[in-house]
């Protein structure tokens, strides 16, 4: 019998790959906010997230499908599923999982975790091996394979219990300014700037006590 593991949500992982006190703020401290990005991304999964099944010949295509691992402990929803029957009405001979983003492809991996980590819950649920899957991109209109190789599934595994560790803990990770922060939809929740001046200002702080006292000492020694 498999331990119980707590399970993560297969959003969490991309949202740790991309900041981990995001991650945190949404899944722990349920913050959240919209902005333009988020909106648009919301406009963009309107088809994919109808939860519509569509039949095409031999191939199924199966949109907002829960899908979840014990093994791996992950749960969630996948965007679109591409399934394959042998005949009609029979049982599937390959399930393709297909995310969609509203932007372009990223220099991370954070996207090709997520679509991994729904292959490893399709693997558990329908027992075959899943060894590849898409990501559709709105800016490009276009389809990316994802292959997923050992390195990818070590990768995913490794982001699964980091994120677990971060949603099991007690306490938020602190701000950690970025370029990406100017994106992020709870910046006005997060405060990474102010954080980050007063963290400074602490520093600056204990910084010259130190150096008072170096001085104080320097001076006995006269």
């Amino acid at each position: 019998m498999l331990p119980t593991l707590f399970s993560v949500p297969l959003a969490a992982l991309q949202h740790y790959l991309y900041c981990p006190r995001q991650c945190a703020l949404i899944h722990l401290e349920c913050v959240w906010a919209d902005n333009q990005f988020t909106a648009e991304g919301n406009v963009f999964h309107e088809r994919a997230d109808s939860g519509m099944t569509e039949n095409r010949g031999r191939k199924k295509i199966l949109r907002s499908l829960h899908v979840s691992s014990l093994q791996w402990g992950i749960h969630g929803i996948a965007d679109v599923v591409e399934a394959v029957y042998a005949e009609k009405g029979g049982v599937p001979i390959s399930m393709t999982p297909v995310e969609y983003k509203v932007g372009k492809p990223k220099p991370h991996r954070a996207d090709e975790v997520q679509v991994c980590a729904q292959a490893f819950c399709l693997e558990e649920m329908f027992g075959m091996a899943i060894p590849a899957g898409f990501l559709f991109y709105g800016k490009t209109q276009r389809r990316h394979e994802v292959a997923f190789d050992d390195e990818l599934r070590s990768l995913t595994s490794r982001i699964i219990r980091e994120t677990r560790d971060i949603l099991t803990g007690v306490v938020t990770p602190l701000p950690q300014y970025s370029k990406a922060c100017k994106s992020c939809s709870l910046v006005n929740d997060c405060l990474p700037d102010v954080c980050r001046e007063r963290r400074q200002g602490m520093k600056d702080r204990v910084d010259e006590v130190f150096e008072e006292s170096l001085n104080m000492w320097e001076a006995d020694d006269l």
